[in-house]
């Protein structure tokens, strides 16, 4: 019995290695940037992006807007300089970012899904993104 117990949690430590083991060197990090807060946010996370992407190109970034956020994501929104977010979103979807818009925030705000801008995608739900992210994609939670 004694041994049957230790084999299992052998066989246990050796899976749950296996699940959080950090990539490999040759897989690209993979990072997503959470936003509610709105636009000093927004503007705070256009920055760390573009430093991130400076310091390590190959990174796989995907932004999840909800609540507040959103704004980041609207057309002609602007940070509190009156500068437009979406060149800034636009070029760093062609560096590869992604961004993702809540659907429930847009229902809750009546934010029609034609206000959100082209380089976004809306999804059903903005934490439900991140944690399937996190939990399915294995991507790092940050938060500007």
């Amino acid at each position: 019995m004694r041994r049957h117990i230790l084999k299992t949690a052998v066989i246990a430590g050796i899976l749950l290695a296996g699940i959080a083991a950090p990539a490999s060197a040759e897989e690209p990090v993979k990072v997503v940037y959470h936003l509610s807060d709105g636009s000093a946010q927004a503007a705070r996370a256009l920055g760390n992006i573009r430093n991130h992407l400076r310091a390590a190109p190959d990174t796989r970034i995907v932004v999840v807007a909800l609540a507040d956020g959103i704004k980041l994501l609207l057309k002609d929104a602007t940070d509190t300089a009156g500068t437009r977010f979406e060149p800034a979103v636009v070029a760093l979807a062609q560096q590869g970012v992604q961004f993702r818009i809540c659907g429930n925030t847009l229902a809750a705000y009546n934010i029609p899904p034609a206000d959100v801008i082209a380089a976004a995608t809306v999804v059903p739900s903005g934490v439900a993104e991140v944690a399937r992210l996190q939990s399915r994609e294995g991507y790092a939670y940050l938060r500007p």
